[in-house]
């Protein structure tokens, strides 16, 4: 909800909306990583170790790798964020009169009479000007810097959690029932997934389930055939 002045409402809240989305991203990556490795390695073998190697060899390793890169994104994305702060912040001490017309002409740029925009400029600069000029320009809000740490672990634990379905499915599974016990437990899991990201981000729940549910199922059933294969060459 927007007020009379075009300022985006603080009710809200897109950095928690952000987050809820990737978290849920991470737990479908965590699923589809890790029920494609268990399923080719399951097509190759039904060596119960090697399964569950392979298994836990693919969570702790994709884990980790998406907490180093949401880390190094993160981090790269406050490094930035932290200089247009800093250089707002010379800019508003050096000429507060240039960036009152400066953040006057933007509003007129987002359709204000020049009459309006002034009152809306002048009235948002007395309350905060930092936070005016940065969220118009940058669309940054000064109190909402991501940490690069809590978005690493955040990462880490969704994709642990979404990958702990497959791999627990497939290892506590009889011989005979590895392969559709741990297709039924995906589908459940990718559905679920698909909803919430569909939900959280307010899109068209049945096409969300349907692209995340094909797209995860075909990479389980590509690298099942090519375990199945190279099972086969190998023996």
């Amino acid at each position: 909800m927007e007020n009379e002045f075009n300022v985006p409402s603080d009710n809200l809240n897109n950095g928690l909306l952000n987050k809820l989305r990737a978290a849920v991203l991470g737990a479908n990556d965590g699923i589809v990583s890790t029920g494609s490795v268990v399923m080719g390695v399951a097509g190759a073998t039904s060596n119960h170790q090697a399964i569950v190697t392979a298994g836990l060899a693919a969570l702790v390793a994709g884990a980790l790798s998406m907490a180093v890169g949401e880390y190094v994104s993160v981090s790269s994305q406050s490094d930035a964020e932290k200089t247009f702060i800093d250089e707002e912040k010379k800019q508003l001490e050096m000429d507060p009169e240039g960036e009152l017309e400066e953040l006057t002409r933007e509003y007129m740029k987002h359709g204000l009479s020049e009459k309006t925009a002034k009152q809306a400029a002048k009235e948002l600069t007395e309350k905060n000007p930092l936070r005016s000029h940065l969220r118009m320009h940058f669309n940054i809000d000064p109190d909402d810097i991501n940490n690069p740490m809590h978005a690493a672990v955040a990462s880490l634990l969704a994709f642990t959690a979404g990958g702990l379905v497959p791999f627990l499915a497939i290892i506590f599974s009889p011989e005979s029932w590895r392969i559709p016990v741990t297709i039924v437990a995906v589908l459940i899991a990718l559905i679920l997934t698909g909803y919430l990201s569909a939900t959280v981000g307010g899109a068209s729940r049945i096409r969300a389930v349907l692209r995340v549910v094909g797209g995860g199922l075909a990479a389980m059933i590509v690298t099942y055939y090519v375990g199945v294969l190279f099972g086969t060459t190998i023996s």
